[in-house]
This record gives structure tokens, C-alpha cells and sequence, in this order.
């Protein structure tokens, strides 16, 4: 599998790391009907809270597995997505209902905005003197609704993964958006258990923020 083209330069190395191998390995550990009706379990959760919702766009996909799961539960609205990962970007577009730009989240891909603007379990990979973009990014793609789900943690701290350093990092991903624009409101928030008896997720903390400028 070809994952990046040669010559692509990254701004960090977190992005090479998931633009290469790794991500492509990533994506064979996740083609599973568990994970799917995981992840409908929680996109239904963020529905309650984000309502009226016709346009998606997704920061970091993957395969899609987060917008297959709303398609389900949105069948009519308009999805894209953004990916860094190429052989990702090509399962997305095979869908053939996804809008997949191949870039990076660090940088804006969008001449317009979608009423909701979700990224789940990417804030936690990002390069922490990076985050400042990718929020306002993702507060300049939503028209009024951004949809969270990561590792939480109260105070910044960097976690080992997969035998790797600096590839994961907890901290309070919502509290630092709200703090950086203050037209944001916390709508709702939960938790999906690893242990939960017929949903179980990776132990994530999911928020829905709204736009109220």
C-alpha cells in the first residue's frame, strides 16, 4: 500500500506517523461490525444534542467508520471529510457519498461550513503546540455544532502507545475550545465504557459544543 506520496513533507512528526504504515495498519484493525455499532451508539448520543443536523464534516476519519454510522441515522445529509492517510482517502471515496480531501487538519481544506463538525480520536494524536489550528479549523468548517470524542483528562499529560512516545496526549480538548471562543456552549457530554455490556468503546469522553454567535 502506497500511504503518502514521495516527497510529502509533514509539519510534525505525529502527521508523518499517520500518513505512513502505521496508519494503513490502522485501518485493517478497524473493519469490524463491533466497532460500527459502537460508534452508532454514540453518534445517536451526539444527535440528541446536536439537532437539525444536514451537513457533516469529519477531521481525521479514517475508513469512515463515524460517518457509516451516521449515514445510518442521517441517510439524507451531505458528508466530507478530511484525511491524511492515502490508502484512508481511498476507502472514503470508494463510499462514494463522502466529499475526501487528502491534507492535513493542520491546515483549512474548506470554502464552506457543515452544521456539524465532528473529530474523534485525532485531538489525542496531535502534536499539543499544534492543537491551536486544528481549533480553529475545526471552528471555522461548523456552522454551528462541533462534536468531540477523545481521552479526557483534566490536566495535559502524555500517555505510551503502541510502544511509541509522543504519539498520544489526555487532556480537556473541550475546556480549551470553549476558552479559546467564547461563542461556544457546552450543549452535552458522556462517557462510553470499555466494559459497557452491548456497546463497548475505548473508555471516551464525547462533548457537543454549539456555536451561539
Amino acid at each position: 500500500m502506497s500511504s503518502s506520496a514521495p516527497g510529502t513533507k509533514f509539519r510534525t512528526d505525529q502527521e508523518a506517523f499517520w500518513a505512513g504504515e502505521f496508519g494503513s495498519r490502522y485501518i485493517d484493525r478497524n473493519r469490524d461490525e463491533a466497532i460500527l455499532a459502537a460508534k452508532t451508539h454514540l453518534m445517536s448520543n451526539l444527535l440528541r444534542a446536536a439537532r437539525g443536523v444536514s451537513s457533516v464534516v469529519e477531521f481525521g476519519p479514517n475508513i469512515g467508520l463515524n460517518l457509516l454510522a451516521l449515514k445510518r441515522l442521517l441517510p439524507n445529509a451531505e458528508y466530507g471529510a478530511i484525511e491524511i492517510n492515502a490508502d484512508a482517502v481511498e476507502a472514503l471515496r470508494a463510499l462514494g457519498w463522502v466529499e475526501a480531501h487528502h491534507g492535513s487538519i493542520l491546515e483549512q481544506h474548506f470554502e464552506r461550513t457543515y452544521d456539524m463538525v465532528l473529530i474523534s480520536g485525532v485531538l489525542i494524536h496531535i502534536d499539543p503546540d499544534m492543537l491551536g489550528a486544528v481549533y480553529d479549523n475545526l471552528h471555522a468548517a461548523s456552522a454551528r455544532y462541533i462534536c468531540l470524542s477523545e481521552y479526557y483528562n483534566p490536566t495535559p499529560v502524555m500517555v505510551p502507545y503502541r510502544g511509541h512516545e509522543n504519539r498520544l496526549f489526555k487532556r480537556d480538548f473541550a475546556g480549551e475550545m470553549m476558552d479559546r471562543f467564547p461563542d461556544l456552549r457546552l450543549v452535552d457530554y458522556g462517557f462510553q465504557y470499555h466494559r459497557d455490556p452491548n456497546f463497548p468503546a475505548d473508555d471516551v469522553t464525547w462533548f457537543v459544543l454549539e456555536k451561539t454567535g
